[in-house]
């Protein structure tokens, strides 16, 4: 996503140059942002101009809309420790921690924008080119 917006600039991006900068295989980004098409996180046009583009602006793009079509029952949630049952009832010996933390991860997710992400890495973009400038002096 921070790189559609990044790339895009507020235009479509084809997944070819997704996925060559990106290094990640074409066929399965593809796949990946046709999901998040239907799920109305990204908006496709079709064309020599087309590509995908956020289809919400990204102030206002929870993490959580990001990430949710691949949190379904069609994704399930493996233990830990690959216990083939682990739930509140029938606990792996890692279980109430990782719940724990798990309730921290997605607190993050609902309440980071990807506007935030994208602040945050250009604030570490600056910091990086600051240190670059004072090592060249």
């Amino acid at each position: 996503m921070v790189f559609l917006v990044q790339k895009g600039g507020g235009g479509p991006v084809k997944v070819k140059e997704v996925s060559e900068n990106l290094d990640i295989p074409q066929n399965y980004l593809s796949k990946i942002f046709h999901v998040l098409t239907r799920s109305g996180v990204l908006k496709s046009t079709t064309g020599k101009s087309g590509g995908f583009q956020l289809a919400v602006p990204t102030d206002r793009l929870l993490l959580a809309k990001i990430i949710a079509p691949f949190e379904s029952s069609e994704f399930p949630v493996a233990c830990i420790l690959g216990q083939a049952v682990c739930s509140d009832e029938n606990p792996c010996a890692a279980h109430n921690k990782w719940k724990a933390i798990s309730a921290l991860v997605g607190s993050f997710f609902d309440m980071t924008t990807l506007q935030e992400i994208l602040e945050r890495e250009n604030m570490h973009d600056g910091c990086a080119a600051a240190a670059t400038l004072s090592e060249e002096q």
